[in-house]
Order: structure tokens, then sequence, then C-alpha cells
């Protein structure tokens, strides 16, 4: 990764090095493809790893969103564990996308769509979402992404969100409690697991 690039950039400007690489996920071995110029390209992230670990099953069918999805672990993840369910992977960074794409088309997973933010229907809701949200993006735009995708759920639907507990997800959790409105939505702490926090944010009303 250059000096200017982040995973969090739309068109990284260092050479991709693409790989393949076997890693484990919904229980069984897979090969995945990564890049440099993206985020985590060495395998599946500790935050990530403890979301797929301790969140509940995902629902079957209906459309789930993976925001912020990078090579793909929890997209796959969701496709894999809920074939019957279209299966959104959405992030800012091209390469991530394009990895995302080649490794569900080698697996066979039809239902996976990867694509920018500005690319998912607006009508589109969701009765899940699952995210290890960029952090080091800032405040300001971490908050406009999920006061902007939160609200997308459906009723009775719920987000998980991994934060590493030194990254703010305390403070996290109670600006979420301030600003959804508290007769639609409640915020609680799922789970704690070596220090991350996975938040639970469920659509009620």
């Amino acid at each position: 990764m250059s000096a200017d690039d982040h995973y969090f950039t739309a068109a990284p400007a260092s050479a991709a090095q693409r790989r393949s690489m076997t890693v484990e996920l919904a229980g069984r071995e897979v090969t995945v493809q990564t890049a440099s110029g993206i985020f985590s390209p060495e395998g599946v992230d500790k935050g990530t790893a403890v979301l797929l670990r301790v969140a509940p099953a995902p629902p079957t069918t209906g459309a789930l969103l993976d925001l912020g999805c990078g090579w793909g672990p929890i997209t796959l993840t969701l496709a894999l564990r809920s074939p019957g369910a279209q299966v959104w992977g959405v992030d800012v960074n091209e390469r991530s996308l394009d990895l995302l794409r080649t490794t569900a088309s080698s697996l066979g997973l039809e239902s996976v769509q990867a694509c920018r933010p500005e690319d998912v229907p607006d009508a589109l809701s969701f009765e899940a979402i699952w995210s290890n949200p960029p952090i080091r993006v800032g405040k300001a735009v971490l908050h406009d992404m999920l006061l902007t995708w939160l609200p997308r759920l459906v009723v009775g639907g719920a987000a998980y969100l991994v934060v590493q507990k030194n990254l703010g997800s305390d403070s996290l959790q109670h600006w979420l409690t301030d600003q959804l409105p508290a007769d639609a939505y409640a915020v609680s702490r799922f789970a704690s697991d070596k220090g991350f926090r996975v938040l639970e944010v469920r659509r009620t009303a």
C-alpha cells in the first residue's frame, strides 16, 4: 500500500498484488482473493472474526447487508450460511469489490451483489446488517454512514456492529442510543470478546 493509499480509498494507487488465500468461513475452508490497497489483505481481521463467531444466525431469506465489505469475509459468510438470501457487499474501494465479485463467482455464490453505496437500490430494505465499520474514517463520516443505513432495516431486523473497545465502542453505543428514536430502535451490547464489542441495533417499529 502506498503512503497515499488507505483501505477506504475508492481507487488505490498501489499495484494490486492479487493473491489467493485459504480461510475458514461458515465452518468450511474456502479460497478467496485478496490484494494490497485494501483492508486486512492478510486474512480475516480480529474484529471480523469476533463478529462471525458471536453473531446469531442470519435470516435465511430477504436482503442482507455487509457494510464496508472489504474483500468479503462477512459477505461470503452470509451468503454461505443463507443461500436463499440476497447478500449485498457495499464498499467504496473498487479493488475490494472486484476481489469480492471474483471470489463469489468462484464459489458459485450467485446471490452476492458487490457494489458501491450509491448503486444499492433506494427502495431496498434489509433483514440484517452486519458490519465491521471503518472507525478510522473519523466520527463524522462514520456517523453519517450509520445514520444512512441503519434506517433501512426492516421492522424486526437487526444490525450487528463490531468495534474495538479502545476505539470507542462504548461511546458509539451511547451515540446510537441518543441519535436513533427510542420508540423505533433498541441499541444494546450483544457480546464482548477479545477487546471487541458487538453492538446490536434492532428495529422495533
